[in-house]
């Protein structure tokens, strides 16, 4: 039963016919997209500062995390594929951030590192990821289970996308 204006009403009986699509505000999709668009504008004026794009800062992050890097396994890290991350550690590598460089036993992989200039910019985040943290209006906890939400169902899309049968 659905509860509407003070009394009980029976829930409306399926109607025959095509299916309607639901309204913008109620798609998730929606609110996923909004909320992350939303999230890379609160950092965009402090990355525009330090010349790196969003997608240049989540690389950054991975190499502050691990040190040098195959583009494969910087690729995999941030779920991008080559022929995306290639431009964008160009432009990095530009900037004076990262170097990249073959690797002599695999000529196909390629190594990313940090320069000194790279990891001195390390030193500028804290206080940018301190801020936005504080901008969502979140708790530690609050924050921690939207997390671990996000990467369950990003977990559970890519699985139906691959057709594996997924059990809510």
């Amino acid at each position: 039963m659905t509860l509407l204006l003070g009394g009980a009403y029976p829930a409306p009986m399926a109607q025959p016919g095509p299916l309607r699509t639901h309204p913008l505000d109620e798609q998730l999709c929606f609110g996923l997209y909004a909320a992350s668009r939303a999230m890379v504008g609160h950092y965009r004026p402090a990355l525009d500062a330090l010349g790196l794009t969003y997608p240049q800062y989540l690389v950054m992050l991975v190499l502050w995390e691990r040190g040098e890097a195959t583009v494969t396994a910087i690729g995999a890290a941030l779920q991008l594929e080559t022929g995306t991350l290639s431009p964008l550690l160009k432009r990095l590598e530009a900037t004076g951030y990262v170097a990249r460089r073959r690797q002599e036993a695999d000529e196909r992989s390629v190594l990313v590192s940090l320069t000194p200039a790279g990891r001195e910019l390390e030193d500028r985040i804290p206080e940018m990821q301190a801020g936005a943290r504080q901008a969502t209006g979140l708790t530690d906890d609050e924050i921690a289970h939207l997390r671990e939400v996000l990467q369950s169902l990003t977990t559970t899309l890519r699985m139906a996308r691959a057709g594996v049968g997924v059990s809510p």
